[in-house]
């Protein structure tokens, strides 16, 4: 996106049940035509946030703004938001047209034009020439089509996705993934989807809001989240890493924990001695194989792990440090066994410090 119009805000929200606060302080800007993710465990807020957004739960404390109004007291059906839930709910007794057209029915629209935005919708979704099958004879890709043409129908500024591809197969779930990216960047719509898987949130976003225990852990493109992560949950959670623990050295570095090996980090003014962390994911760690004078620690194969285009390696560099590597399927590192020698390299930029 070449400029950030808001398009939703957050300001301070927090939901409690009872005496659990279910969502913590979050504020949030999300753009106009973005695809956003909240991203995070079962249990961490992201579809208590997605349903405030929407009007389904109100905010104990905070705001809600959609295109600049604040409709933090306006309920759901008033919102220029429609949702699309885990549970599809299509009504099995109903066509597929019928099941697109309800909610314009219930505005009591005119028939053309109920006709014309459902035709509309249903060709948005590659359903054309469906209008008159029953929802209960369709494949779950077909359903999850009719259910994103009904939220579609009504036009809304935003769209609102509470898991919608959980229940699908793992590659229907792909084509889909493809499916849903390419129609919010045909229509320009914002998007705000909800999963808590990372894959699909690195698929599809632009951003990703990464929430644990109902606060915010971190806010980026999907890259920098997995690249730069912030906190050592972030790291952890948005893909494998190695965690690796430390003290920062007197010139501004750091040494692993039991350990004489380095990495040149920068520890931003903390003091030598400290206590730090970096994450380091496997793949930015480069094998030598049984040469270990060619890299800047050496260490012994412990066990590898077959991965089809990939093989996972775990080395260890000393009695208290064991890395994780993934190498190619492919020349020397194809032939590389338990008990080989090997040396490991790794470029700096690829160290993460963890502020948390």
């Amino acid at each position: 996106m070449d400029e950030f119009f808001p398009q939703v805000e957050l300001i301070g929200v927090e939901r409690d049940f009872g005496i659990m606060r279910a969502v913590q302080d979050v504020s949030l800007t999300i753009g106009r035509g973005e695809f956003f993710s909240l991203l995070g465990p079962s249990g961490c807020g992201k579809t208590t946030t997605l349903r405030v957004i929407g009007g389904f739960e109100a905010p104990t404390r905070g705001k809600v703004r959609i295109g600049g109004v604040d409709v933090t007291g306006t309920p759901a059906n008033k919102r220029p938001t429609n949702m699309v839930f885990q549970q599809l709910a299509l009504f099995p007794h109903l066509t597929v047209f019928e099941n697109v057209a309800f909610g314009l029915r219930l505005r009591r629209a005119a028939g053309a034009e109920i006709r014309r935005r459902v035709h509309d919708a249903l060709a948005l979704v590659n359903l054309q020439g469906f209008d008159d099958r029953p929802a209960t004879q369709l494949s779950g890709g077909q359903q999850q089509r009719v259910a994103l043409a009904r939220a579609l129908v009504n036009e809304p500024a935003v769209l609102l996705l509470d898991e919608p591809l959980a229940a699908l197969d793992l590659k229907l779930r792909v084509q889909m993934q493809g499916e849903l990216k390419a129609l919010q960047r045909r229509l320009g719509m914002t998007f705000i989807f909800v999963t808590h898987d990372q894959n699909e949130a690195f698929a599809m976003s632009d951003r990703i809001a990464l929430m644990n225990a109902g606060r915010l852990e971190q806010v980026g493109p999907p890259r920098e989240l997995y690249e730069r992560p912030a906190s050592r949950f972030a790291a952890l959670f948005m893909g494998e890493t190695n965690l690796i623990e430390g003290r920062v050295s007197a010139d501004g570095g750091m040494i692993a924990d039991g350990t004489d090996v380095r990495f040149d980090i920068r520890a931003n003014g903390r003091a030598a001695g400290s206590q730090i962390a970096v994450s380091l994911r496997p793949e930015h760690l480069e094998i030598c194989p049984r040469d270990p004078a060619a890299g800047r620690v050496a260490g012994t194969v412990t066990s590898t792990v077959f991965q089809g285009p990939l093989i996972r390696l775990s080395i260890a560099v000393a009695k208290t440090l064991r890395l994780q590597a993934l190498v190619v399927n492919a020349g020397a590192a194809a032939t590389i066994a338990a008990g080989d020698a090997v040396g490991l390299r790794w470029s700096d930029d690829h160290l993460a410090v963890l502020q948390s």
